[in-house]
């Protein structure tokens, strides 16, 4: 019988810098689900990966000094990097500048413009560079990002379009008829009322303004915008094809049963998606999860905010298991979890070593001291082990039902649940008097069995979520059984079995030496962190800066923001073109002397050529003001 299937995909990373925990988070949770559903018996596709074109990539490149390329190679090399650190068992890492995806992508394009879905025509709005999107001033929120809250600038140019409106009414009818199509409901209930009940306006789907994207191939100054590019990956990687020749893997795990992603990327993965699937004639995942954000105790993580936490470096301080631990339990089902130093070592301690170490420690302990490391068979029964099995017992198919729901933390507590009715049982029966001299032998074979079973049913359910951790208890306790099939009886270990050698699982740490050591290298690195952007005099002797005398100049027809100057510089007559025509007229400048680099590589912007930078500051008003240098000569070298 063939096993049932389950796709789960989690947002690609854009690949702009390194993740931090709360990007982490994501790829631990989606790991965590498809560990739980393989072992529950289920044929499992799972897929992550980078998210590697558009504006923001090109400009970071640009500031690092490497190609585009070079850049996202680095940065995707680093991602995968922490994805397996983390313990991650993905399937796929894809990779949107993989030229199976692009040529599949621009044939997307091309189908859906052919259809009459995609048209020609003209943006102008709000644009946000981090998020690239476009706004209207009245989807603004105090005149910034909606979604992420930074500055956004007006931004025109050529553009095609998505007919988003032609299958709105598909999709809210497609909502209504699958309830748990957007999960958790607040953000089912945020999407349909702020953007589908008001009207979906048509949507940007190629861009001009740079080139690191997908070229449409039909046109070839346009690149595809990234969200047709990005959402895409979730098909093409598993082998969609445009042209209905589809590969083995598309037609057996298509549609995904899960699209695993961040709140705050909603809007793109229940609206566009959906509706760039339906155009397309394919069906529709069954559900997207919207998780909640992790942020520090003091707001959201930030790298001007100086608290950022990475996951590699709190797995080098804690271990990866009790991070992954940390993560998993502490993030609410729909609200946002916290996270901080003081919070990971009071969960540690508590949790981890308290209750779960602890109890494998001492069974272990006292199997070795009472039995020479013998696990022997049950003796004596009393009416306090029914109890101790029937939690164990009710606690595969809790989990399995929280699991259902995405509620990770509370299937973890019915670990827990196990773990701890099991201390409890050792206060109960005590075998430290069992076990002495004249003590109840028999009785104390039963319950130490009872407890290196109870160890095994919470090992085989803590697995997707601690899975190193799971496998050292099981190891401990010599357990043959390890399958979530074997949880349906208590009484898995084979009696006489030895337990392994004993482990201390997690230590506890002692939090003001903890935090002191944290605190001491904090301030070592920032004595010692060089501020970013730093340059060597060598590098800004490569700069050639210098006077030049505005002769001509004019605005450009194809852009609002465009001047074009002929200046008269040292090394003679040259054109420039720079972005100040909001701020200054032709005739502010022709006459004046301004200072220039002159030795930029030249190029060309709305067709123009451009050999030169002119120098300019920002106001706190957002005003740009040109520096003037009228009291030197043309030509003068500034140094």
């Amino acid at each position: 019988m063939a096993k049932p299937k389950y796709y789960l995909t989690t947002a690609i990373a854009y690949a702009s810098g390194k993740p931090h925990i709360g990007n982490t988070y994501e790829i631990v949770l989606a790991d965590a689900v498809c560990r739980f559903k393989r072992m529950q018996g289920y044929d499992v596709y799972f897929q992550t990966g980078t998210d590697e074109h558009g504006e923001k990539i090109q400009l970071k490149a640009k500031e690092a000094g490497k190609t585009p390329q070079q850049f996202v190679d680095d940065v995707s090399a680093e991602i995968k990097r922490i994805w397996d650190v983390m313990d991650t068992t993905y399937d796929c890492f894809a990779r949107t500048t993989d030229p199976v995806h692009m040529k599949k992508v621009q044939r997307i394009f091309e189908k859906l413009y052919e259809q009459g879905d995609i048209y020609k025509g003209e943006y102008e709005g709000m644009y946000c560079t981090p998020c690239e999107s476009f706004f209207t001033e009245s989807q603004l929120v105090d005149g910034k990002c909606p979604d992420c809250g930074r500055e956004v600038h007006p931004a025109k140019e050529e553009a095609y379009f998505f007919k988003m409106q032609k299958y709105a009414p598909k999709l809210m009818e497609y909502i209504e008829s699958h309830p748990k199509f957007i999960w958790p409901e607040s953000r089912k209930n945020e999407m349909v009322n702020n953007f589908l009940k008001p009207g979906l306006q048509d949507l940007c789907v190629s861009r001009t303004s740079f080139d690191w994207g997908i070229p449409v191939s039909f046109d070839k100054k346009h690149v595809v915008y990234v969200w047709l590019d990005a959402l895409t990956n979730y098909i093409t990687f598993p082998g969609y094809d445009p042209d209905g020749a589809h590969g083995d893997l598309y037609k057996k795990y298509w549609p995904a049963d899960v699209h695993l992603i961040g709140k705050d990327i909603l809007r793109f993965h229940t609206i566009y998606w959906p509706i760039f699937l339906m155009a397309l004639g394919e069906p529709l995942p069954e559900q997207v999860f919207g998780h909640p954000w992790l942020i520090m105790s003091d707001g959201k993580m930030s790298k001007s905010k100086g608290n950022v936490l990475y996951a590699d470096e709190l797995a080098e301080k804690f271990g990866v298991d009790a991070v992954r631990y940390f993560v998993l339990h502490e993030m609410p089902f729909a609200s946002d979890g916290v996270i901080s130093y003081d919070l990971i070592i009071e969960r540690i301690n508590a949790d981890l070593a308290n209750i779960l170490g602890n109890l494998v420690s001492r069974t272990v302990s006292m199997v070795d001291k009472y039995f020479d490391g013998v696990i022997r068979a049950p003796g004596k029964t009393e009416p306090v082990d029914e109890d101790l099995k029937a939690v164990c017992l009710a606690a595969p198919a809790k989990a399995a039902a929280a699991m259902d729901e995405m509620r990770v933390a509370d299937a973890i507590d019915e670990v827990f649940a196990v773990l701890r009715r099991a201390n409890k049982y050792i206060d109960e029966t005590q075998p430290w008097v069992l076990g002495k001299p004249d003590g109840d032998h028999d009785r104390l074979a039963t319950v130490l069995y009872n407890l290196c079973e109870s160890i095994r049913f919470a090992a085989v359910l803590i697995a997707p979520f601690l899975p190193k951790t799971a496998e050292k208890m099981l190891a401990q306790i010599s357990a043959d059984k390890k399958d979530f099939d074997s949880l349906s009886a208590f009484g898995g270990i084979t009696p006489d079995s030895r337990v392994g050698e004993k482990e201390i699982l997690f230590a506890r740490i002692d939090a003001e030496k903890m935090k002191a050591e944290i605190e001491a290298q904090q301030k070592a690195e920032a004595e010692t962190k060089e501020p970013e952007n730093v340059i060597t005099i060598d590098d800004f002797a490569k700069v050639s800066l210098s006077a030049a005398e505005v002769t001509a100049c004019e605005r450009l027809e194809k852009s609002r923001k465009l001047l074009k100057l002929q200046v008269e510089s040292k090394t003679g007559a040259r054109q420039i073109v720079s972005g100040i025509a909001k701020w200054y007229a032709p005739e502010d400048l022709v006459g004046r002397k301004v200072l220039i680099v002159d030795n930029l590589k030249p190029a060309k912007l709305c067709g123009e050529l451009s050999e030169g930078m002119i120098l300019a500051g920002d106001n706190k008003n957002g005003d740009i003001k040109v520096i003037f240098a009228d009291d030197l000569d043309t030509g003068a070298e500034v140094h």
